[in-house]
């Protein structure tokens, strides 16, 4: 299972509008590198900040 994903492959597995995803990196400093994101680091920093994430099927 892949650990940097896109927005869009991230919203997916998360079920999470891709635009959000995109505004919690900016606005929490989670990194987008090369248009991909650490979907583990994304899921440390939403449980840091006490929202429920989603967890793959």
């Amino acid at each position: 299972m892949a650990n940097h994903l896109t927005p869009e492959e991230l919203s997916s597995e998360l079920g999470m509008d891709r635009d959000a995803i995109i505004k919690i990196c900016v606005e929490e400093g989670v990194p987008i590198y090369q248009g991909k994101i650490d979907k583990h680091l994304f899921q440390a920093q939403m449980q840091a900040l006490g929202m429920p994430v989603a967890q793959p099927a």
